[in-house]
């Protein structure tokens, strides 16, 4: 019996021994979800992780979407585990170059590349890449790492539908179908690693997680309290809107992603779904499995 089928066995076993109000909490929850979706445009697609207890609930977990920058997760993780390695120092210096035919982004770097070459430390390069989602960044970070290389970082974690296939904003090869892919449950699988001290070692997951802390306009922020810390990538492309987060609620953290694709222009789906997933989260921290609030 292989790994999968195993804990996919004893995750129903799980979930049927709940009491019967916990079995209906959920079902609503994943009504909701569905109405949601129903009543957006596009499709989409989510997938939620209880980082205490491991539960998942979800809806169109396994079906492959474009990332956007969400792909730069384990990117990032490369990074420090080449860092871990000695291939290379947070300290040391990258020279980056304007290039301009979209391989930048908006925010800070972008601005000071327009004026000439800029020179950053590796950690300066990670953050552009991650905080500020700065394509320029992003491809350096793949070019010191190795395309190939981060992909098999993906698969030693695990991840089995997650590849990347192409730098950041490379139109052509979108066009020929090189496109950058996962699924929701790889990416709330791949922050549930970082969130657990499997995807590095334990400094460098707290590392990152302290960068992603800091990642500008998050797409969940509006459904998620502002008390509420988070860690989060988000992603955006033309009909495509997607994020991957670490919501630290108390008592409940949990993962998520959420992913769509053929969008309206300008919709975006991401922080109404992520809201339907906190109240979920939210009523299961303060409750006890039958329901009684408890706090």
């Amino acid at each position: 019996m292989s790994r999968f089928v195993w804990v996919s066995l004893l995750f129903s076993v799980l979930v049927s021994a709940q009491p019967a109000v916990r079995q209906l909490w959920r079902q609503k929850t994943l009504e909701r979800l569905t109405a949601y979706a129903a009543s957006s445009s596009g499709v989409l697609g989510v997938s939620a992780i209880d980082l205490t207890s491991g539960e998942t609930i979800g809806m169109n977990g396994e079906t492959v979407f474009p990332t956007a920058s969400s792909i730069k997760v384990p990117v990032m993780i490369g990074m420090f585990r080449d860092a871990a390695a000695g291939r290379f120092k947070f300290s040391d210096p990258v020279r980056l170059t304007w290039v301009g035919n979209g391989d930048d982004s908006e925010g800070p770097l972008k601005e000071r590349l327009m004026h000439g070459p800029v020179t950053l430390t590796v950690r300066e390069l990670v953050e552009a890449m991650m905080q500020w989602s700065d394509n320029s960044a992003a491809n350096e970070c793949i070019r010191m790492v190795g395309m190939e290389r981060v992909n098999a970082l993906i698969r030693e974690l695990g991840l089995r539908d997650t590849h990347l296939r192409r730098f950041m904003m490379d139109i052509a090869a979108a066009r020929r179908g090189d496109e950058n892919t996962s699924t929701p449950r790889d990416l709330a699988r791949l922050m549930q690693l970082i969130y657990e001290n499997k995807a590095a070692g334990a400094k460098d997951c707290g590392q990152m997680l302290a960068i992603m802390k800091g990642v500008k306009h998050p797409f969940l922020r509006p459904g998620i309290p502002a008390n509420v810390e988070m860690a989060a990538k988000p992603g955006s492309l033309d009909e495509v809107r997607c994020e991957t987060a670490v919501v630290f609620l108390a008592h409940r953290p949990f993962a998520v992603a959420v992913m769509s694709a053929y969008l309206e222009p300008n919709a975006n789906p991401v922080s109404g779904v992520g809201k339907i997933v906190y109240d979920y989260f939210s009523r299961l921290a303060i409750s006890n499995e039958y329901g009684r609030e408890i706090e």
